[in-house]
């Protein structure tokens, strides 16, 4: 700063001496010597005004140019956009132009952690399905996981980066909001279903015992025969009125299932109580119940009572499923999984379940059993579903049906 002031008062300096040279020149253009004189101050001074302007950086008029840009913004604008592909709410995968699953890659968070343990059972079978997929299209798959089967939609799109053809698929797991969607489903149809049924059959069942008592008083002027066959058809339809009341109720607790109150649960002391309850009865018929906690200090949050009924009810049809098994047997066991979710297993040495039957068994009103009404399984996806669990059935390695509920 006190250079260029410097510079400054020189080219001044030099401005007045050359002014000055200059009036002395015309004052003296009759003395030849004092001319010489005014005319070599006078080049001086002009070098000393041209080194000191070329010293100092004046503003120069130039044309517009463009600047040039530093590069933040740009790299900014990358980083944002990869952070939200990073944790964006759906699976993203990358498909090269190449054939098989090795041509498949997770690129965000999601896409990682649905193949990595405790998800998918196979990532390899996945990355195959993906890669099978037509571009454009959304198409809903299904593929294995450690819960059990589990549904997804996937959207392929097709891009072309720096000059390289590939395609990108989108994939969402639905299965938790289809299951869902299906328990409120099935829920309000029951729920209109038995409210319906009941105010049909409450009538009918009153009506047919009124009935059944005015027989009784004018039977003496009616024959014998015609007042036993009243009484025969009027016992039958209060019997069987009766019946289809005791039927209903048992479906309307599907649709009438009280919040959970979620509380710590030592799973330990659980299976404690249940060995008690049902171990006896698998002793009595041959077999044994066996119930087994790891680590032993294992303890989820959700409602004891419903987890227990439930656990009960899947006890219950493997009891069932056992019935013509010389030595039956079944397996409790809780445990975390990979991924560090929990895992109840319940597992018997039955029959097992068809696999064209497998889809369809956690449906209310379905059931293999000729006297069965089909709402055990579909009380457990419900009493599990609500303490914000699932409950899938997987294929033994043996022989007998598995179920798992995970949490």
């Amino acid at each position: 700063m006190a250079s260029e002031r410097g510079l400054r008062a020189g080219v001044i300096v030099a401005a007045a001496g050359l002014a000055a040279l200059g009036a002395c020149a015309v004052s003296v253009t009759e003395s030849p010597r004092l001319l010489v004189v005014c005319g070599l101050g006078t080049v001086a001074a002009g070098a000393l005004l041209w080194g000191c302007l070329g010293k100092l950086r004046l503003p120069v008029a130039r044309p517009e140019m463009p600047v040039a840009s530093t590069g933040w913004p740009a790299t900014a604008s990358v980083l944002a956009l990869e952070a939200r592909l990073e944790h964006a709410p759906i699976a993203l995968f990358r498909v090269d132009g190449l054939s098989g699953p090795g041509a498949v890659a997770p690129v965000n968070a999601n896409a990682r952690r649905l193949v990595a343990p405790g998800r998918a059972s196979e990532p390899a079978a996945l990355y195959a399905l993906l890669a099978a997929q037509p571009a454009d299209e959304r198409t809903l798959v299904s593929f294995d996981t450690e819960r059990g089967l589990e549904r997804a939609m996937v959207a392929v799109s097709t891009l072309t980066v720096q000059g390289e053809g590939g395609r990108l698929a989108a994939l969402m797991p639905v299965e938790s909001q289809l299951e869902a969607e299906a328990l409120n489903a099935w829920r309000q149809l029951v729920h209109v279903l038995t409210h319906e049924i009941m105010n049909s059959l409450t009538p009918v069942a009153s009506l047919s015992r009124t009935a059944h008592d005015l027989l009784g008083e004018l039977s003496a002027d009616m024959p014998a025969d015609a007042a036993e066959d009243l009484s025969t058809a009027l016992d039958a339809i209060a019997r069987r009125a009766a019946s289809l009341v005791d039927f209903v109720s048992s479906y309307r607790s599907l649709s009438t299932l009280p919040q959970a109150q979620p509380e710590r649960v030592h799973l330990g002391r659980l299976f404690a109580r249940l060995a008690a309850l049902v171990g006896p009865q698998w002793q009595a018929r041959g077999g044994s119940a066996e119930f087994s906690v790891e680590p032993a200090s294992l303890e989820v949050m959700v409602d004891p009572g419903q987890l227990e009924q439930a656990l009960i009810n899947l006890l219950k049809n493997a009891a069932e499923a056992t019935a013509q098994v010389a030595s039956p047997r079944a397996a409790i066991t809780a445990r975390l999984g990979r991924g560090g979710r929990l895992r109840i297993e319940v597992a018997d040495n039955g029959a097992g379940v068809p696999v064209d039957l497998a889809p369809h068994i956690f449906t209310p009103f379905f059931s293999t059993k000729k006297q069965g009404r089909g709402i055990g399984l579909a009380m457990v996806r419900q009493l599990v579903h609500g303490n914000g669990g699932t409950v899938r059935y997987a294929r033994s390695v043996s022989s007998g049906a598995r179920f798992i509920v995970s949490f």
